[in-house]
């Protein structure tokens, strides 16, 4: 898993409440088997005219001209504003793995739904939670500047906004150690490989009837 430890960014908004999880990522893309692929369908019945499936070449699609990732003035960004409860509705994973392969690194909203919350620590994403009136300035903001960008330093806990104005924002210990440090659920794991190793070989000694292969 990539590192989180200071991001410069342009924000793209997404004005609208409870955005769900099949919005971010239609069902039909679920079928796939593979953990990637996923960026191009991100907001799909919303970033596209017709109709998508999987295995449809995104570039014989029809783009929407007035959604906000289509806009050529968001080009290129990687933090996404939002508005309350994004990420609601079923607790599919392949939401951040779409929001994450699109380029997104960080996401700001007054609140997110809980296991989509959880999801984004564990795929490298930044969720960041603000006051309602903080967001609502941010919308402004972005809005009447094209190109807005913001700096977020995970290490102090800050969004710095592009007049050098600091937001401060809250992340549980734990989750801050792994996005720091790069290291996701099996990260984790991994770091006590000699510790498995010993074991398993102790535990093959002791049983070494473990070891064998039944044929029939």
């Amino acid at each position: 898993m990539e590192r989180f430890t200071i991001h410069r960014g342009i924000v793209a908004p997404i004005d609208r409440e409870n955005v769900d999880t099949d919005a971010i990522i239609p069902k039909q893309f679920l079928k796939s088997i593979h953990k990637s692929g996923f960026g191009p369908h991100l907001f799909d019945e919303w970033r596209y005219l017709d109709p998508g499936w999987p295995g449809k070449d995104p570039a014989t699609r029809q783009p929407n001209p007035d959604f906000v990732l289509n806009q050529p003035r968001y080009q290129g960004a990687s933090i996404l504003l939002a508005r309350q409860n994004f990420g609601c509705g079923s607790s599919r994973e392949h939401a951040p793995w779409a929001i994450q392969q699109y380029g997104f690194r960080a996401l700001i909203a007054p609140s997110f739904a809980d296991i989509f919350f959880n999801n984004c620590f564990k795929n490298g994403l930044l969720p960041i939670t603000l006051p309602d009136t903080t967001v609502d300035q941010l919308f402004h903001e972005v809005a009447a500047l094209p190109g807005y960008e913001l700096t977020i330093d995970l290490q102090r806990q800050v969004v710095v906004k592009p007049d050098g104005t600091e937001i401060g924002f809250e992340v549980q210990p734990f989750r801050k150690y792994c996005l720091l440090n790069g290291l996701d659920d099996i990260g984790l794991t991994l770091r006590h490989a000699d510790k498995i190793r010993a074991f398993e070989a102790e535990r093959l000694a002791r049983f070494p009837w473990l070891a064998r292969t039944w044929a029939g």
